[in-house]
C-alpha cells in the first residue's frame, strides 16, 4: 500500500487506482509566520502550493461542483487558518493545511508545501514540504 500511496501523492493522475489530483499552484498570500521578533510584527509573502490525492467514489460527477473536492474550498481553508493568527514555523503551518484537506472523506493523502520566499537574500525561496495520508 505503501508504494502506491508514494504514487498518489503529488503524482500523475492514476486509473488503475481511479486517483484524481486536485491541486493549488503557488498562493500567494500574506501571513503572520516566523519565530523572530521582526516576523511578529507584520505579516509577510507566503507562497503555499497544495496537491490532494482524491479517490474518485465511482457515482457520476453530473457536473456537479458538490461531486468533486473544490480547490476554491480549498483555498478558503488555507485563508482561514492563516486568519487564526500568527504560527511560529512553517512546519506548523503546512501540518495544519494538511490535517483540514484530510478531513475531506475522498481525499487520500496530501502534499503541502510553504514558502517564505522574503526572508533568504540569495535564495529565490525557504520552507518545507510535507506528505500526509490517511
Amino acid at each position: 500500500m505503501n508504494d502506491i500511496r508514494r504514487t498518489e501523492i503529488g503524482g500523475l493522475a492514476c486509473s488503475h487506482d481511479k486517483i484524481r489530483h486536485v491541486f493549488i499552484r503557488d498562493l500567494q498570500l500574506r501571513a503572520m509566520l516566523g519565530v523572530y521578533d521582526s516576523e511578529k510584527l507584520e505579516p509577510q509573502r507566503v507562497i503555499v502550493n497544495v496537491d490532494l490525492s482524491v479517490q474518485e467514489h465511482g457515482e457520476p460527477l453530473d457536473d456537479d461542483i458538490q461531486n468533486v473536492v473544490s480547490y476554491e474550498h480549498v483555498v478558503n481553508h488555507v485563508k482561514d487558518l492563516i486568519a487564526e493568527g500568527h504560527v511560529h514555523l512553517v512546519e506548523t503551518l503546512a501540518e495544519m493545511i494538511a490535517n483540514e484537506c484530510l478531513k475531506n472523506r475522498w481525499v487520500v493523502a496530501v502534499r503541502v508545501r510553504v514558502e517564505k520566499p522574503d526572508i533568504i537574500p540569495e535564495a529565490v525561496s525557504v520552507g518545507v514540504e510535507i506528505e500526509r495520508s490517511k
